[in-house]
């Protein structure tokens, strides 16, 4: 049974007026010099001011392909706005709350990729650069951004705490800033002495990010108002756990309902957040974490923090998946009682958890399995690629395809068809991240046997949506079964379309015991891990409000 966070509630996009302003400077692949801010009828010049952005990445520190500019969708401006219009995202939720109220909205800049491996650092400078600059020339009142939390590049293990720390100097004690992460980041000291308030979302998949941001404005606008003074207390577990991250059963259903009960017990608290981390990170202190959020109330938000976090200590045995073979999974597309596809999540392979995508471990077990079953599969092999588009539609030809970037995988050897070329920009159908724009840079479909299509990308694809097929001509329906690489988000996306299975993989994006290297995080049943002494942090915000400002409710 699923249960709905306690201060859930749906929040509908809002429209207004605009006008634009411009300024000098930018940065690499935008307009000079052009940005907006937003403005409605009951506003004067004393309506808060608050810039939004994101920058949003979830880097695998095991693959061993970084993650450059080039592969982020980047937006800024009006532009930014109409996206998060469109959009199923926390910044989305965070604009459409905002536009409810008599403030500015100053959009500064969007940058976004799939996940993958640790971001070029230089790229990540120039995106702080823009942020600090985007704050020293609008003087925001206050800041909403929409991060990750586990974001980390080829220099910096706690990028977000960096880029934090930076936008607190620049902005200074008195501006607000707040942040809506994602529930697998982690969540660190540096990231919360920058900040006045941290949000993130409560379910996996992750049907209530628009949810969090909604949240992250509302608690923004309250502070504003003189109405939350924010005192958090942050309790930490030093381990990571090996599954079970879904929260709508098991040991994280529980862990949530008890923060769903200790919040609705206490009015002091207004939000809690419980962190289940992101595994494929080998960093000092990541571990699993509470972070209680109250009005100035440190004894509510320690007294909350500390058995919630030590909940994942005691639970720590019920985290495991339950994960079907490739054989047995493939018997189970031959029999489809319900007519539908089966949707394969390859689990060791996911993108969605930063892995390259590049494994044809299904492809080849579907090739020589006794019935020959149909089915739809995302591979990424730039290589491949550019010898489908060098050979043009409907050629054939051979080809050593994918394993070229997983460490210990190989190509595999294969007769195509190309059936379909593209340059793989897509619009993500949802509900997760539904209306955001994709690109898997450009993309050949080939067709294997008369009756396998590969959608082979230059870029990790975010197949978790039935859209990277369905862009490329694949027919979900016309499939006994399609391979994603995802290993939760997809239910959602997939729902009406196919029936999922877990399927056991090898690859990056999946933990099995000795499979990864783990030097700095402490990772259970890897590691033994002693019983933990859980000892709440409290973080206060910067500086009072002076005089509270005039938001309407």
């Amino acid at each position: 049974m699923t249960s709905r966070p306690i201060w859930w509630c749906r929040i509908a996009n809002g429209s207004m007026p605009m006008r634009q302003e411009c300024w000098s400077g930018g940065m690499p692949g935008f307009a000079e010099g052009c940005g907006t801010t937003r403005d409605i009828a009951t506003m004067n010049d004393k309506s808060p001011r608050i810039m939004v952005g994101r920058f949003w990445h979830e880097s695998n520190g095991f693959n061993p392909h970084f993650t450059q500019g080039s592969d982020f969708q980047l937006a800024e401006g009006e532009t930014l706005i109409a996206q998060a219009r469109s959009s199923s995202t926390t910044l989305a939720g965070i604009i459409a709350a905002l536009q409810r109220h008599a403030v500015q909205i100053l959009p500064s800049l969007s940058a976004i990729a799939a996940p993958g491996g640790l971001v070029d650092h230089d790229f990540f400078e120039q995106i702080k650069a823009r942020f600090v600059a985007d704050i020293q020339r609008l003087k925001p009142d206050a800041i909403a951004l929409e991060l990750h939390g586990a974001m980390g590049t080829t220099q910096l293990a706690d990028a977000e705490g960096d880029l934090l720390a930076a936008l607190r100097q620049a902005a200074g004690k008195h501006t607000t800033i707040a942040i809506g992460l994602d529930l697998h980041a982690h969540v660190t000291q540096q990231m919360l002495a920058a900040v006045d308030l941290c949000i993130a979302c409560k379910e996996n998949p992750h049907s209530d990010v628009v949810e969090c941001g909604s949240k992250v404005a509302v608690c923004l606008l309250a502070v504003l108002r003189g109405e939350l003074r924010p005192v958090t207390a942050m309790a930490k577990v030093p381990m990571v756990l090996p599954g079970a991250a879904e929260t709508a059963a098991g040991p994280l259903l529980e862990i949530h309902d008890e923060a769903r009960r200790l919040a609705k017990a206490d009015p002091a608290i207004w939000d809690i957040s419980l962190f289940n981390v992101f595994r494929y990170a080998d960093d000092h202190g990541i571990g699993q974490a509470a972070l209680v959020l109250t009005n100035n109330n440190p004894a509510s938000a320690e007294r909350a923090a500390a058995p919630l976090a030590a909940a994942f200590w005691h639970k720590r045995m019920r985290f495991q998946d339950e994960l079907v073979a490739i054989g047995d999974a493939l018997t189970m597309a031959a029999a489809r009682p319900d007519a539908r596809p089966l949707v394969l999540a390859d689990m060791g392979d996911r993108v969605l958890a930063g892995a390259p995508g590049d494994s044809t471990a299904i492809l080849a077990a579907a090739l020589h399995a006794p019935c020959r079953l149909r089915g739809a599969i995302p591979i990424t092999d730039p290589e491949a690629v550019a010898q489908a588009f060098a050979a043009g539609r409907d050629s054939e030809l051979s080809l050593h395809l994918g394993g070229k970037i997983t460490p210990g995988f190989r190509p595999l050897s294969v007769r195509a068809r190309v059936i379909h070329l593209s340059d793989g920009n897509f619009v993500l159908a949802g509900p997760f991240q539904g209306g955001e724009p994709s690109a898997m840079g450009p993309t050949a479909t080939l067709l294997v046997d008369g009756r396998l299509s590969l959608v082979v990308t230059s870029k990790p694809a975010f197949s978790h949506d039935p859209a990277v097929f369905t862009s490329q001509g694949v027919v979900i329906g016309a499939q006994d079964f399609v391979v994603v690489k995802s290993g939760y988000h997809f239910k959602l996306n997939f729902a009406a379309l196919a029936k999922p299975v877990l399927v056991r993989t090898p690859g990056l994006g999946y933990y099995t015991r000795g499979s990864l290297v783990y030097r700095q995080a402490i990772f259970w049943p890897e590691h033994d891990v002693p019983p933990p002494v859980v000892t709440p942090q409290i973080f206060t915000r910067n500086a009072p409000l002076a005089t509270p400002m005039d938001v309407p409710s």
